[in-house]
């Protein structure tokens, strides 16, 4: 057993939103399932697995706080082992897509959308080989903000929202990005780690050279 898990009560705190029990047991058997998917291939650091729950799941689930609607439709961009898209498809109602290019991985998340019975969809590319305009974005250590923005920005509509996990950086990530893209920021403390952010971006659109 690695980690302790969580109660339920603990992760409907982090998600912000009633957890049932089957939901719960549904996240209970990922954890497994990445767990021993983890001694085939690095999907999450050895250093880390001994605290699924705390570092990698609830994590995760705070971002569904951020959802701007029921039902609206979420994509997850280098989606790895299913972080934060297969917690994600387990807490909200609309559709999820999981875009991952390294085939074991993706064979990992078919595999586990399949056997937790989830409606999430996989698609094993690239995102910038990737269609379709999606309500929230998302992506957990992709790369840098400004790159993201730009490896992502075609599946944004213009009511679109960026829900990025970001590290002790954020602040000049954001500095950064703001060279070649306009945008409304607001960042919000992580429950799971005092020197992360949720950065939260909406009205993203590109600066005009001139």
């Amino acid at each position: 057993m690695n980690g302790p898990i969580v109660s339920r009560e603990t992760l409907e705190w982090a998600a912000g939103q009633p957890v049932s029990r089957e939901t719960f047991e549904r996240i209970e058997a990922y954890a497994e399932l990445l767990k021993r998917e983890n001694e085939r291939q690095n999907l999450v650091s050895a250093s880390t697995i001994e605290h699924l729950w705390e570092r990698h799941i609830l994590d995760s689930a705070q971002l569904a706080r951020f959802e701007p609607a029921s039902a609206t439709s979420w994509v997850d961009i280098g989606s790895g082992a299913g972080l934060p898209g297969i917690i994600i498809a387990c807490l909200v109602e609309g559709p999820v897509t999981l875009i991952e290019p390294r085939r074991l991985r993706a064979e990992f998340l078919i595999d586990t959308v399949d056997s937790l019975g989830l409606k999430g969809k996989i698609e094993h590319a690239k995102a910038e080989n990737v269609s379709g305009r999606f309500d929230v974005i998302t992506g957990r250590a992709v790369a840098p903000l400004g790159r993201f923005l730009g490896i992502s920005h075609h599946l944004s509509h213009r009511g679109t929202i960026w829900v990025l996990p970001k590290g002790r950086n954020t602040k000049s990530e954001l500095a950064d990005a703001r060279r070649n893209w306009q945008c409304e920021a607001c960042l919000e403390a992580s429950i799971t780690d005092p020197e992360s952010t949720i950065l939260v971006l909406s009205g993203v659109r590109g600066r005009q050279r001139r």
